[in-house]
């Protein structure tokens, strides 16, 4: 037979992206390698090929993929690889490979063989045996950090102190922090970091219309959160310079040059220079400000749960990457232009030129990242450095990664930009300076009274105190907000509908909540009823949906690590929406408190609490919360 007959034939749908985009189910854990089927799967078609065939292959050769719903069995290896070994058709290998590991590998069960693809079916007492292993797990799925894990730091959340943080940072911050729990889960080593954009022309709009208008106003005085105030200024400011322009076009001077020679740009374009010459009368307003800015940015932090383990800030940054770029310069590598700006020619490398500082000696935001990206690799000796910013700045981080191995930092390569697309309102796109974002503070407020109202209507607060309702609809709230933003693929826009987040039905976070709230019912009355909830290996004849439960439980670990991976918290999302899904057929289909088989009745209570510790974890790595009840 040539080598084009052994290929997959077109013609049948089952071969159609059937395996591509499966999880595979090797694990990076050494603790998990008593549970790792696919493994053992590998070793010993390697052993097979070598008996049946006089052939050595490695692990590596053998493809191996969970085998779809619709066909028998648990695992699905393509033979066609090995055909060259064999010198037989695909069924003929298929089948004497499958005949070979059924016989030779007590773990393997039964085999089925479709047009060259081998099904591979674990036996029940194996399905069992990882159902005891898994149970007795404390943290099933999670990896540990040891003293050679990888060290990667995750840089996230990055807000101006010119504004309060809003929507479009929420899908930042949750990214970012679910990314970092991901890769702690998978073992790595990970500094989660933030960097506030404490300086710039943007923060000396809001100073500058805080000092014209603000009549001295405090948070105190105003009783306004810090970041809001100073926001208000932002906006104000906006207002003004519009005002402004029009009065100047009406003048008779075009639009265009009228936005350059607006007197209030100017001036705080002179209040940005005053403050890098440290002026104090400018420096110190700029630090009262800013101290309200973050004063109210903790409190926002901590409703949603978030930790940094260090916060870098631009103000101490820029003036290293000032001086990165004249070292640069002094070696030729940059370019001085005749207004005394320096700029980094990329012709060469197939972008534009690219200014790092402007004829007045200011710097840009490339300038502070080249000068924050040098100190955080003197101050961790990073393996990777993934920074979390939307898909607009995708140019930038291009550039940064070319003009600091321009300066001859080799590290440049372990960077990496993990760009998501944006969020939006059905509205449509927000402006912070035209005010028209929707606050972080604002939307969990609202969140909040709709997930209690919600939850009243259904009749889910029933039997709470009020203290109990009051924590249990903040769970609700941010674990609706968080799963509803971390299901779309990072890469993706996506729309925000708060209303559609906290349906207690469907792909929701509160879905996912209250199906580990009800588990926990049944083993709070199991415990009540005095029952047992070990699993005896000798249980046989499981039902089907047991089955599936099993195997759904059993991929968790390689989602978690495919989630890594590929810095997506979207996997995990779908992964413990599909598993809830699995439990409640199982919960309606089934009965657990009330089966007479004691034996069986034991596993269905230990099975049901390694599922809602299955969702505790995968919500966990989401950032989000689980309540005990609902």
């Amino acid at each position: 037979m040539s080598d084009t007959e052994h290929h997959i034939p077109v013609e049948c749908p089952l071969f159609i992206n059937c395996l591509s985009s499966l999880p595979t189910t090797s694990y990076l854990c050494a603790k998990y390698k008593s549970m790792d089927f696919e493994r053992i799967i590998k070793q010993q078609v390697v052993t097979a090929i070598q008996e049946l065939y006089g052939a050595e292959v490695n692990e590596k050769q053998v493809q191996l993929q969970v085998t779809r719903k619709e066909i028998d069995g648990d695992f699905t290896l393509v033979v066609f690889p090995f055909l060259r070994m064999s010198k037989k058709s695909p069924e003929q290998t298929a089948e004497e490979l499958g005949a070979l590991l059924v016989n030779n590998v007590e773990e393997i069960s039964a085999y089925n063989v479709i047009k060259g693809f081998l099904n591979l079916e674990i036996a029940e007492k194996e399905w069992i045996q990882f159902s005891k292993e898994a149970h007795a797990q404390e943290s099933f799925g999670i990896c540990e950090v040891d003293e050679n894990s990888e060290k990667v730091m995750v840089e996230f959340s990055s807000p101006n102190t010119n504004k309060p943080l809003h929507l479009g940072h929420i899908r930042n911050i949750l990214l970012g922090d679910a990314v970092t729990r991901i890769l702690k889960a998978n073992g790595k080593n990970v500094k989660a970091v933030n960097l506030v954009n404490d300086r710039g022309i943007h923060i000396c709009k809001s100073m500058l219309a805080w000092q014209k208008w603000g009549m001295d106003a405090t948070p105190e005085s105003t009783g306004i959160k810090g970041d809001h105030l100073v926001g208000d200024y932002y906006v104000k400011f906006d207002q003004e310079y519009k005002k402004e322009i029009r009065q100047l076009v009406e003048s008779g001077i075009e639009e265009k040059i009228a936005k350059k020679e607006a007197s209030i740009l100017g001036e705080a374009q002179a209040m940005l220079r005053s403050w890098e010459h440290k002026e104090p009368e400018i420096y110190q307003l700029w630090e009262k400000m800013n101290a309200w800015v973050y004063d109210g940015f903790e409190l926002t932090y901590n409703q949603m749960g978030i930790e940094f383990d260090k916060t870098y800030y631009e103000s101490d940054t820029f003036s290293l990457g000032k001086k990165l770029v004249l070292e640069g310069l002094e070696k030729g590598i940059l370019i001085r232009k005749e207004d005394g700006s320096v700029w980094a020619d990329l012709t060469k490398d197939k972008l534009d030129e690219k200014i790092l500082l402007r004829s007045d000696g200011t710097s840009v935001y490339m300038t502070q990242d080249l000068g924050t990206a040098h100190q955080r690799f003197e101050d961790f000796d990073l393996d990777r450095h993934i920074y979390v910013v939307g898909n607009e700045q995708n140019y930038h981080f291009q550039v940064l990664k070319i003009v600091l191995k321009k300066l001859g930092f080799d590290w440049a390569e372990h960077l990496f930009h993990l760009s998501y697309g944006m969020v939006e309102l059905p509205t449509g796109k927000m402006k912070s300076r035209e005010g028209t974002v929707v606050d972080a503070d604002d939307l969990i407020s609202e969140m909040i009274v709709t997930a209690r109202s919600t939850s009243e209507e259904l009749g889910k607060l029933e039997g709470l105190s009020e203290e109990e309702i009051v924590r249990t609809m903040e769970i609700i709230a941010l674990g609706a907000l968080k799963y509803f933003i971390l299901k779309v693929d990072p890469k993706k826009t996506m729309t925000f509908v708060p209303e559609e987040s906290i349906d207690f039905n469907g792909n929701t976070g509160p879905f996912i909540q209250y199906t580990y709230a009800r588990i926990q019912s049944v083993l709070r009355k199991a415990e009540a009823n005095g029952f047992d909830k070990t699993i005896d290996a000798d249980l046989a004849d499981l039902e089907e949906k047991e089955l599936a439960l099993l195997k759904s439980v059993y991929s968790f670990p390689a989602i978690v690590r495919e989630a890594g991976e590929n810095l997506s918290p979207a996997l995990i999302a779908n992964y413990v929406y599909e598993l809830t899904r699995e439990f409640n057929q199982f919960y309606h289909d089934i009965s657990i408190l009330k089966e007479d088989n004691k034996a069986l009745r034991s596993f269905r209570i230990a099975l049901s609490e390694l599922c809602a510790n299955v969702i505790r974890t995968a919500m966990s790595l989401l950032g989000a919360d689980v309540p005990e009840r609902m």
